[in-house]
């Protein structure tokens, strides 16, 4: 199959999917769900294997008609990393759910099934649109889609919070997508295009006053979107009520859309533009991001909200590559952060769902004994918290050196302290989420699927292996690179 033919497999085939889970209903979606995800998952590496092969960017043009007149799709080394990650996090989702969302034999289906299903394989549909996508227009399209797939997952359980925390998230949501759009407008009526690639030739030699409005505009919306402090607000009560399967993909996926079209904004559109004083403000609040959500999530009395403000913490890591742009390692360590996060929180949330059902509740004072009753899962948390951490040869470790080494380059010594704090922040709350596992306590109140256990620990070993295989991931995100030169004082 050719490489333009996968493209548009990759956006298809979930589309085709919700439409075969509406029409079969909920008793048949777990089953379509699985299938698509699983095609999905294939078709990712099939994309993976020809941008390797080719040792370029691979493009699709609709209907044959070249950008502005049609629609792209590109993938390079960073949209394949990306489209893997999501892909193998919404198939551990979805293996990971049928518990919590299947229809039982003989049982009465509910709406909260069928939507479930149709709101995953929606949340991997949007993902891989703002992966491949190379228009700004179209890119807001996929990231409305994102939202109004991931808002409803908030809600699931129906609870009076649970809707509260929907409608707030909504808010910063459609407020980020109204100032995203502003800047959409200033960009087209000041360029007459939106095409990312035709974009980045033209503020190379045009730049001025209406660019970094619309820049600022697109960030500003962009970051409330990504949770990134002080915009934060709404991502804890968010997973507060959440289900597992949903605070799973609202961490470790739905936040990373966001973050994704910042990079091709900074990094691709206008590379080399970013002034010192931009780059350090958004440096500035990733800062802010890792002291206060690791000192909010050190107080935390429940696992869910310690794991949630730590997700607080460790998106502020990926924001400290926008001052060190123009840097080695600096998009690297970035990148390779959001992929090792995406797998180590997917772990985490999961296995946090698993220890609640067990104990009865997600209380740190009542997850004793877990190490026992559920040894699988215990070591995924430990596992994942390693990452977290940056313990080597995990993915969080290596990501955290290219950020320490770009920092070292760029003599911009300030971020090696926060990055070493936010270190020591994060081993601190990750060993009150594990202290209490490994001493002795309760027995197990109902039997676990063992295979729920395994997928929690798959995801903790993907982000193990990210480290291992750092080296051939980096080689990767180089592939279709634009050249970037230093950031401009």
């Amino acid at each position: 199959m050719s490489s333009a033919a996968l493209l548009i497999l990759v956006l298809t085939l979930p589309v085709a999917g919700i439409l075969l889970v509406v029409v079969g209903g909920g008793r048949q979606a777990r089953g379509i769900s699985l299938a698509v995800l699983v095609g999905n998952f294939a078709v990712a590496v099939g994309i993976g294997g020809a941008v390797c092969r080719t040792g370029r960017a691979v493009t699709y043009s609709s209907g044959g008609w070249t950008a502005p007149l049609g629609i792209q799709l590109r993938a390079d080394g960073l949209s394949v990393v990306m489209l893997i990650t999501a892909a193998v996090v919404a198939l551990a989702v979805g293996v990971y759910a049928p518990n919590e969302f299947a229809v039982r034999r003989g049982g009465v289906e509910t709406r909260r099934s069928l939507a479930f299903w149709s709101l995953l394989l929606a949340v991997s549909c949007a993902m891989n649109a703002i992966f491949l996508g190379n228009d700004f227009f179209n890119l807001y399209v996929a990231l409305e889609l994102l939202t109004f797939a991931a808002v409803p997952l908030v809600c699931l359980t129906g609870t009076r919070a649970t809707l509260e925390a929907a409608l707030r998230y909504l808010l910063f949501a459609l407020t980020g997508s109204a100032l995203y759009l502003l800047g959409v407008a200033l960009l087209y009526g000041n360029y007459g295009t939106l095409d990312i690639t035709k974009l980045s030739g033209l503020v190379r030699y045009e730049p001025g006053m209406p660019l970094w409005v619309a820049v600022a505009l697109m960030t500003s919306g962009l970051a409330a979107k990504t949770a990134l402090f002080p915009l934060h607000l709404w991502l804890p009560p968010a997973h507060g009520g959440a289900p597992p399967s949903a605070s799973a993909l609202l961490s470790a996926l739905v936040v990373k859309g966001s973050f994704f079209l910042t990079v091709r904004l900074w990094f691709d559109t206008v590379p080399g533009q970013a002034g010192m004083r931009t780059g350090q403000l958004l440096g500035a609040m990733g800062a802010g991001a890792i002291v206060v959500g690791g000192v909010l999530a050190l107080k935390q009395e429940r696992l869910k909200l310690l794991i949630a403000y730590s997700t607080v913490a460790q998106i502020g890591y990926l924001f400290l590559m926008f001052p060190l742009a123009g840097h080695v390692g600096a998009l690297s360590g970035g990148m390779l952060q959001a992929a090792a996060h995406a797998f180590a929180k997917a772990s985490m949330f999961l296995g946090a769902g698993l220890m609640a059902e067990v104990a009865g509740s997600d209380r740190l004072d009542g997850l004793r004994g877990m190490g026992r009753a559920l040894p699988l899962t215990t070591c995924a948390f430990v596992l994942a918290a390693l990452s977290l951490v940056g313990v080597p040869p995990t993915g969080g470790f290596m990501a955290k050196w290219q950020l320490l080494s770009a920092a070292f380059s760029a003599g911009q010594w300030w971020w090696v302290v926060v990055i070493l704090c936010g270190g020591l922040l994060a081993g601190g709350y990750m060993f009150r989420a594990v202290r209490p596992t490994l001493v002795e306590g309760i027995q197990p109140a109902a039997a676990i699927p063992r295979l729920r256990e395994w997928v929690v620990l798959a995801l903790a070993v993907c982000a193990l292996l990210l480290g291992g295989f750092s080296k051939k991931v980096l080689e990767l995100l180089d592939i279709g690179r634009p050249q970037i030169t230093e950031m401009r004082p």
